[in-house]
């Protein structure tokens, strides 16, 4: 057998791993798991990161430090949980509103010693509102069961239709629906509960 003949032999057998089995094989340090799983899920990554940031080169960063993350410490990725992809997509929704935390600061910082106009300091207070908000969602994802989080993350953070996140996940569709329509009342109510008030749009 030759060379080319043995790596496409991984190949195949690497993409019908399951997530956990990849997880595993990443663990061991075998680079071809990582690639697999990187060609599986870095798309939704990067889609995810792009519609957070705006910014096509910190979202690839974003895709990065994941999968190095990902390298690293395999073991942090639960199959009992959700789906890699699921994980993933938390990790980089996590780490981007770190990023924008950061830059927020920059311009607060920014703001005070150039002192801005009125108008310039109401936009910074707005958009450190939308902070403030995006980790409380993030907290408040926390407090979901594990089959709810995972449905959001992918039809809400990950951008997947209803149909798309069922076939991720390996739920019929109405299941997945009617996780969403769940966690999504039981989001609203721990929103609520930390003082924001959320329209009746999210069901």
């Amino acid at each position: 057998m030759s060379e080319q003949d043995r790596k496409e032999d991984v190949k195949q057998v690497l993409s019908e791993m399951s997530d956990g089995a990849l997880a595993v094989a990443i663990g061991r340090f075998q680079q071809d798991a990582l690639a697999e799983a990187y060609r599986r899920h870095a798309g939704a990554v990067f889609g995810l990161a792009r519609r957070l940031l705006t910014d096509h080169a910190r979202a690839e960063e974003i895709v990065q430090e994941v999968f190095v993350r990902l390298w690293n410490e395999p073991d942090r990725f639960d199959p009992e949980r959700g789906t890699m992809r699921s994980f993933l997509l938390a990790n980089a929704h996590g780490r981007a509103v770190d990023l924008i935390r950061s830059e927020t600061s920059r311009r607060r910082r920014e703001q005070r010693e150039s002192s801005l106009t009125a108008d310039a300091g109401y936009d910074i207070a707005r958009e450190v509102w939308d902070l403030a908000l995006a980790g409380h969602v993030r907290d408040a994802l926390e407090a979901l069961e594990d089959g709810e989080r995972s449905a959001i993350e992918l039809a809400y953070f990950g951008g997947l239709t209803y149909r798309e996140a069922a076939l991720e996940l390996g739920e019929a569709e109405g299941t997945v629906k009617s996780r969403i329509r769940t966690g999504l009342k039981k989001l609203r109510h721990e929103l609520e509960n930390s003082g924001i008030t959320v329209g009746s749009g999210a069901e």
